[in-house]
């Protein structure tokens, strides 16, 4: 478990003029470690084969999805960025980093997987936790990260919003109830998804970890199959992370065919299969629906019918915004 969930340190990142044309810079969120370790390799392999052994080299950076978006901005050569939300690939473009139809270039908006938004509990689940008001009951603490730095926090935020809004009378004002309720649960906001697992998972804090499916799935099927049960929600949202070449960079680095041919490779039917293998939900499908047994049918709302990223940026995760205003510790 200790392995598994071990923090990466942060990447070192060398200026573009030294690193060569043959390695690529993957610039992503908290959970995809084991997925783009994975993903690599089955890349540079087919790279290799397709072009007479030629060796390439894929570095990826993890953290939380603002955070990291933040540092491409900030001089971070990301060659490609693989982020929780597309707001934060939005930010990049809107830099000039990318063309602003990023999403019409990829197939599924340039989303190769998704995955919703869970609760992990202890073996048992001893604080019967099986839906969102659960999650504000007298005695139990909630997990989950910060949405001003953390993509998969947003989804999370995004969840319980869209849940409360669809309740018999529900109203932005009811939702605003019900979040601060919630966030008056939550003992500690860590940065990212990652982050927030390992608080749960190895300092025991918390009741209910609120998570990516592919983070629950990866603790109950493999990290503590005796130690932890995921609960599905009866209503949640289809969590939708995208992809895309930073044009800039991968232009001045030379990198712009691998990096394509790298985005490419995530729609693939072996990229599919790896996605599947780490618990993200395949946008094949066919691919998916071979790995059905994986996944817990739930039923989902997307981004879209909360009004889009631009929108909700702006009315929840904006300084002044309504998360500023239901978390107050």
């Amino acid at each position: 478990m200790q392995a598994t969930f071990a923090a990466a340190a942060t990447l070192a990142f060398r200026p573009p003029q030294a690193r060569a044309a043959t390695g690529l810079l993957n610039v992503s969120y908290d959970p995809t470690r084991e997925l783009y370790q994975d993903i690599d390799t089955g890349f540079t392999r087919l790279w290799a084969s397709q072009h007479g052994g030629a060796t390439v080299q894929v570095r990826t950076s993890h953290g939380g999805s603002g955070a990291q978006a933040r540092s491409v901005l900030e001089g971070a050569p990301a060659d490609i960025v693989t982020l929780a939300l597309a707001y934060d690939i939005d930010a990049l473009a809107h830099a000039g980093l990318l063309a602003t139809d990023w999403q019409s270039r990829l197939p599924h908006n340039a989303t190769p997987y998704t995955s919703t938004i869970v609760f992990l509990v202890r073996k048992g689940n001893p604080k019967n936790i099986h839906d969102w008001p659960d999650l504000i009951r007298e005695g139990v603490q909630v997990i989950t990260p910060n949405p001003k730095t953390s993509g998969g926090a947003r989804w999370n935020y995004l969840a319980a919003w869209g849940w409360a809004l669809r309740q018999p009378g529900g109203t932005p004002e009811t939702a605003r109830a019900y979040l601060k309720s919630l966030f008056a649960h939550v003992p500690v906001l860590d940065t990212g998804a990652r982050g927030a697992t390992n608080s749960f998972v190895q300092r025991g804090l918390g009741d209910v970890l609120v998570a990516w499916e592919a983070e629950a799935l990866l603790a109950t099927r493999e990290i503590g199959p005796d130690q932890f049960d995921m609960i599905v929600p009866p209503l949640t949202i289809l969590a939708e992370p995208p992809v895309a070449v930073v044009d800039r960079n991968a232009q001045a680095h030379g990198t712009t065919e691998l990096a394509r041919a790298y985005v490419d490779y995530l729609f693939s039917d072996a990229g599919q299969k790896t996605g599947a293998k780490h618990y993200f939900r395949p946008v094949n499908a066919a691919i998916l629906a071979e790995n059905q047994d994986r996944f817990t049918p739930t039923t989902t709302f997307d981004i879209a019918s909360l009004g889009g990223w631009a929108k909700v940026q702006a009315t929840h995760f904006a300084d002044g915004g309504l998360f500023d205003g239901v978390y107050t510790k």
